[in-house]
């Protein structure tokens, strides 16, 4: 078996186990994206946040292998957040902007409304050059 073929055979035989990994993730997103339309409480929705799922820039190989990251621009209003997750061993590890960070083992509404506020306090931070949480400067 040349190494080409090694190649090939390694990519299919880790096929759905990638595909699944890459279908919670944008669930998870998609999730987030929800909970951000919800962020400011019962009746009160975000109606101008949309998601727009994108190829990961530090992705260097296609498909991306096992653990790779899943990508998606979330508008906020007037402004575009890249939020990156990812499956670790059963938990979603993303980062957000330049410097947000996440891990979540638990997904209930409450964890992700609770990420999607403190997303929307460290981007407002930004814009107003205040250090609030893990984000620093988003762009």
């Amino acid at each position: 078996m040349s190494d080409f073929d090694a190649l090939q055979a390694a990519i299919r035989r880790h096929a759905e186990a990638r595909q699944a990994e890459q279908r919670a993730c944008e669930a998870f997103i998609n999730a987030l994206y929800h909970a951000l339309r919800t962020a400011s409480g019962p009746g009160l929705p975000l109606n101008n946040v949309t998601l727009d799922f994108t190829p990961d820039p530090a992705n260097r190989l296609r498909p991306a292998p096992p653990g790779g990251w899943v990508a998606a621009w979330l508008r906020l209003g007037l402004c575009e957040v890249l939020v990156r997750v990812r499956r670790t061993d059963g938990v979603f590890q993303g980062e957000y902007g330049s410097d947000g960070v996440f891990r979540l083992s638990a997904i209930s509404e409450d964890d992700l409304i609770a990420l999607a506020r403190r997303v929307l306090r460290d981007v407002a931070a930004t814009y107003t050059s205040q250090n609030s949480g893990n984000a620093g400067q988003l762009n």
